[in-house]
Formats: C-alpha cells, sequence, structure tokens
C-alpha cells in the first residue's frame, strides 16, 4: 500500500468512525443489549476513542500548544459533565456520590495514571523526561486546590451531616472552583503561554512532525467536528455498556464505586492515548498539559454544574472523600511536587505514579 493511498485510508476511517458510533449509540441508547450488541458497541467505542486522538491531534497542529491540549480536556470534560448531571437528574438517591466519585477517579487517573505512563515513555525514549516545572507547577497547585476546596472540606464542614456542604458553601465551592479555572485557561493561553510550550532537548521530534505544515482552517474545523461526534460517542457508549458492566460488577461482589471508575477509565481513554503519543514524539510537557488540565476541567467544570443542578435535583450531594481516598489524594500530591519541581523525571517517578494508581484501583475493588 503507497504511502498516499494509506493516508488516505487512515483519513476516511477517522471519518467514518465516529459516524458510526454515534449512530450506535442512537439505537443502543436507554435500551437493554444482548451479549453480541454489547461487544459490537464496545468495538464502536474504542474505534471512536482512537478517532478523536486523531481529530485532536489535527486540532492541535493547526492552533498550536497549549492550546490543542486545551481543547481536548475541555470538550471531553464537559460531555462528561453533562452525563454526569444527566445519571444524577435519574438515578436519585442511589446517585448521590456520583459526582464525587466520577471527579475523584478522573484526579487519581490523570495525575497518577497518565502522568505516570508519559513519564514512563518520555524517560524510555531519553533516559530522562524533560517539562517545564513553571508551568506544570502551577497546574498542579490548582488541581491540589480545587481538590481539597471540593472533595476534602465537605467532610469536615459542621452545616450539614454527612460529607455534604450547604448551600453556601456549594455555592462558594462553585465560584471558586470556576474562577480558578477561568484564571488558570488564562495564564496558560495568553500571560505565560511559554510555560507550558514543549521543552527544546535537543532530540528532534520523531519523524520530523514538526516540520509538518499545518492543517488549513476548513481542515482543522472539520476535525473539531468530528472530535465532538467522537467524544458524544464514546461517552454515550460507555453509558451504554455501563449495565453490562454494572451487571458483571454485582456478579462479582464488588463494590459499586468500581463501576464509576471503569466508566471514568473508558471516558479518559482519548486524553491518555494522545499524551502517550505526545510523550513517544518527545512532547512530555504535552503530556502533563494534557493530564493536570483534564483534571482542572473536571472539578472546575463539574462542581459548578453540579451546584446550578442541585436546584431541580433531588436527594443528598455527597462531595467529601473518605479517610482512604484522603490519604492517597494527600499522597499524590505530595508525590507529584516531588516530580514536578525539578522539570527532569526518571523511570522511577513514572513508575512511583503508576504504583499510586495501582493502589487506588486496587482499593476500590477491595477497601
Amino acid at each position: 500500500m503507497s504511502t498516499a493511498t494509506r493516508r488516505s485510508f487512515l483519513t476516511d476511517w477517522t471519518i467514518v468512525v465516529p459516524v458510526v458510533a454515534l449512530v450506535a449509540l442512537v439505537f443502543s441508547w436507554g435500551r437493554d443489549l444482548p451479549g453480541f450488541a454489547v461487544a459490537l458497541v464496545a468495538l464502536c467505542l474504542a474505534g471512536a476513542v482512537l478517532a478523536a486522538v486523531h481529530h485532536a491531534e489535527v486540532v492541535a497542529h493547526r492552533v498550536g500548544e497549549p492550546f490543542g491540549s486545551l481543547v481536548l480536556a475541555v470538550a471531553v470534560t464537559v460531555i462528561e459533565v453533562a452525563l454526569i448531571v444527566t445519571l444524577m437528574a435519574d438515578g436519585g438517591d442511589k446517585t448521590a456520590s456520583l459526582a464525587r466519585d466520577t471527579v475523584f477517579a478522573a484526579v487519581m487517573i490523570t495525575c497518577n495514571g497518565i502522568v505516570g505512563v508519559s513519564l514512563l515513555v518520555g524517560a524510555l525514549r531519553n533516559r530522562v523526561a524533560v517539562f517545564n516545572p513553571e508551568g506544570s507547577g502551577a497546574a498542579l497547585a490548582t488541581v491540589a486546590t480545587l481538590a481539597t476546596l471540593s472533595l476534602v472540606l465537605p467532610t469536615f464542614t459542621t452545616s450539614k451531616p454527612g460529607p455534604e456542604f450547604s448551600t453556601a458553601q456549594l455555592t462558594f465551592a462553585a465560584v471558586a472552583s470556576l474562577a480558578l479555572y477561568g484564571l488558570f485557561v488564562a495564564v496558560q493561553t495568553v500571560r505565560h503561554r511559554s510555560y507550558f510550550l514543549p521543552v527544546d532537548t535537543g532530540q528532534g521530534v520523531a519523524g520530523g512532525e514538526d516540520h509538518a505544515d499545518p492543517p488549513t482552517a476548513r481542515a482543522a474545523l472539520v476535525s473539531l467536528g468530528l472530535l465532538l461526534v467522537a467524544l458524544v460517542a464514546v461517552v454515550g457508549d460507555a453509558k451504554a455498556v455501563s449495565p453490562t458492566i454494572e451487571r458483571a460488577v454485582a456478579a462479582a461482589g464488588l463494590p459499586q464505586a468500581v463501576v464509576g471508575v471503569i466508566i471514568a477509565l473508558l471516558v479518559l481513554l482519548p486524553e491518555t492515548l494522545a499524551a502517550v503519543r505526545a510523550a513517544r514524539r518527545d512532547r512530555v510537557q504535552t503530556s502533563l498539559n494534557l493530564a493536570y488540565g483534564s483534571a482542572i476541567a473536571s472539578i472546575g467544570l463539574t462542581i459548578p454544574a453540579i451546584a446550578l443542578a442541585s436546584i431541580w435535583l433531588s436527594g443528598p450531594l455527597l462531595l467529601g472523600l473518605g479517610p482512604i481516598h484522603m490519604v492517597l489524594l494527600a499522597l499524590t500530591v505530595v508525590v507529584s511536587a516531588l516530580t514536578i519541581v525539578p522539570g527532569r523525571a526518571t523511570l522511577l517517578q513514572g513508575g512511583v505514579h503508576i504504583v499510586l494508581l495501582a493502589a487506588y484501583l486496587f482499593l476500590a475493588v477491595s477497601p
């Protein structure tokens, strides 16, 4: 197969698959699917993930960093927030902790899973993964502040019994989260954009992709539209297969929170693959932008949306973490700070983050 033919095949594939995945979502939404249908939807989900990564890279190449990673992180988070609100509106009291579980799972997966894998890939390529400590440190500080305000404080407040915020406290947390998110985006994209650009290690980018001509504005807009279609399909298809996942979890005797972890893993697949591909191209900073940007967006957009939705949602809204999760969050922040401050990381740092994610996943299964 010639290069031109291969390129045409890939382009056609990334156009067709998101549409097919969206059609699968339409036909599977709200239905109890048999086994073969679940397998087909899961296949469409995997294809939509790969297509989303492709279109995100096209958009990123057009707009440049850090705008490219910001587009993917925000797009995934907005759709994820819509899914959370929809499930909470339909689920009643049994979904009281859904927002907390989903947001915390996203924080652990991004700050330990995506960061850890990206550092491992970067260190395997150049022995040492190099990134910008100013930008990554600012992002980590924002994640730590948002997570503490929104997920830790509700456990200790006394205005309402249980790990809940009062209406005034929830309003403050929502406004603070939105303000911090807006401030971070302004710093990342305007005032200190250079802090979030990939560091030149002198190794060059694999395949010479730095020198490739950027796509046209029309091609970038088409990819942006297909990216949104693919992400809607990813989140929707993940919801479509969730009843099967729930039955499997229940049959295995596992805690219900495991379902949220699995869904979060599926939804964050596009960012994970995009981060790994960036690290393989010696762009570890882009990988960290994706990881921390996704964590910031997950909290900074979810909490305001939940606060607004709580006006009509019935039942309690449990946001406070338990002791085990608070310990894991504190350890993640400390280890992340030690990783980020030098601006260089080896295989060891990547391995430590992977072990932290493994501990979180293991304790989710066996609390």
